[in-house]
């Protein structure tokens, strides 16, 4: 038995098995120039049920006829055990019958010897893909029926406590050792960058993390970048080069607005994704490539393709995962954590003690849109902090650059105007004091927008307690 040298995850093992020596090395050899290289190859097929006992192998290459233990009685064994694990069979005869009987008996596929190296290498990598995402399947019913993060800590620097986001990082953990590529999509700001990292923290990859911001760049530019040049390519490439997709040897390339690629780019992207191979610029020596792709837009790439800006095929290669980052809008309740974090980076970077915000900050924040997200409430606080001198954070700083909100929505309220009128006026009596807290439950929410977290701050109290109130109100009017 002879086990690679490799830097892939050790579920993605590909077992190859014959008895012809020769065809294992040419086997082997083949695959490994595809970039498919954690390997193992047995000459003896009575070691393949020892070996799957001890090590999980993602795919198996199999001769259907061998001394001693057949490729035919072999077959059944191991998909009744490791139905998980795609089974390819090698055959010398195009017999029908054989080949009917033995995808009946649970093959994945067959390949008839002699055979062709681009269709092992094509099998090989369909049947990757199909245990890959098998695997992924089961591991996301996992996470999503106990609810469980195993890697808490690799996401401590998102600040959330939004169940979207929880649900984010089960699936990241989930993909993270992928070979597929992973797509993230958001709007500026929203933190894809954080994501992209996680990926690559959780890959279990030994090479570096290399991002790329490839907008602006032109198709000239792009490939330098990325893929490197040769010496004498283009006047004043006095020297070789390596471009960063070589960087990023065994480790994670993250390319950031992929939706500002031009054709030329795309069609070069897509090869590079498709069959890990690039050009250097001015060279005609083709290399592999073994990086961990992470790419991310904040362009709706659906639109683009609509609009034949962005190819088809690319489209479609780009989303075997996606994952979607919610605007801060759509997660207000996340903006108390993030006031509170940024005041505490923002007073530390600044050698200044963390300031007190008004409780009213949180309020006025949570009824702005804020376009740029994460990324805006950010440049808020730290320039809030910045002009900060005592005490309580001034809101003058947020009221400059986002207006005030409050008054904005009063006046989508009609039922607020009556708010400056006497309490005895508005209630045609004097209210009792459960009137009043009904009152100011239903203003809250109304101003809040129907947001439990900001209402109760608004309210100053807890938002259990709010919930239960509310639920005490509606049982009272009914």
């Amino acid at each position: 038995m002879q086990q690679t040298d490799e830097t892939g995850s050790l579920h993605e093992t590909v077992l190859l098995v014959d008895d012809e020596d020769h065809i294992l090395a040419t086997s082997s050899l083949c695959l490994r120039a595809s970039g498919i290289t954690r390997i193992e190859t047995l000459n003896d097929s009575r070691e393949v049920l020892p070996l799957l006992e001890r090590q999980p192998i993602a795919a198996i290459v199999l001769d259907l006829h061998m001394p001693q233990l057949s490729g035919k009685e072999l077959l059944p064994k191991i998909v009744h055990d490791y139905p998980q694990t795609p089974v390819i069979l090698m055959t010398a005869s195009d017999d029908i019958q054989t080949v009917v009987s033995c995808m009946k008996a649970g093959a994945f596929d067959y390949l008839v010897k002699p055979v062709e190296s681009s269709q092992l290498v094509s099998q090989v990598r369909k049947a990757l893909e199909i245990r890959g995402l098998s695997s992924e399947l089961a591991l996301l019913k996992q996470r999503l029926l106990t609810d469980n993060l195993e890697n808490p800590k690799v996401f401590a620097s998102i600040v959330t406590s939004d169940k979207a986001m929880r649900a984010i990082f089960q699936y990241v953990e989930v993909v993270a050792r992928t070979r597929q590529p992973i797509t993230i999509t958001g709007e500026t700001g929203v933190g894809k960058e954080l994501i992209a990292r996680a990926i690559h923290t959780l890959s279990g990859t030994t090479g570096s993390y290399v991002p790329v911001n490839i907008a602006g760049l032109d198709d000239n530019m792009f490939s330098d970048t990325l893929f490197g040049h040769r010496k004498g390519a283009f006047t004043g490439a006095d020297q070789a080069r390596e471009g960063l997709i070589e960087k990023a040897a065994g480790g994670t390339l993250f390319l950031d607005e992929i939706g500002d690629l031009n054709e030329a780019s795309q069609v070069k992207l897509l090869r590079l994704l498709q069959e890990r191979e690039y050009y250097p610029v001015g060279s005609d020596l083709l290399k592999k490539s073994d990086a961990r792709i992470v790419l991310a837009t904040n362009h709706d790439l659906q639109e683009m393709l609509a609009a034949g800006t962005f190819r088809k095929d690319l489209y479609y290669r780009l989303f075997a995962h996606r994952i979607h980052i919610p605007p801060l809008r759509e997660r207000v309740d996340d903006i108390p954590l993030l006031l509170d974090h940024f005041l505490g980076t923002a007073a530390a970077s600044l050698d200044k003690k963390k300031p007190t915000p008004p409780p009213e900050l949180a309020v006025m924040l949570g009824l702005y849109h804020f376009p740029g997200n994460v990324r805006e409430i950010e440049g808020l606080v730290f320039d809030a902090v910045a002009r900060h001198t005592s005490g309580i954070i001034s809101m003058e700083s947020f009221r400059a650059v986002i207006g005030d909100q409050r008054p904005q929505t009063l006046a989508m309220s009609s039922s607020v105007t009556d708010e400056s009128k006497p309490l005895i006026e508005h209630f045609g009596h004097f209210p009792t004091l459960t009137e009043v807290e009904a009152y100011m439950i239903d203003e809250a929410m109304e101003l809040a927008q129907g947001n439990q977290g900001l209402a109760a701050k608004m309210l100053g109290i807890g938002r259990q307690t709010l919930n239960k109130r509310l639920r005490k109100v509606v049982t009272e009017r009914e």
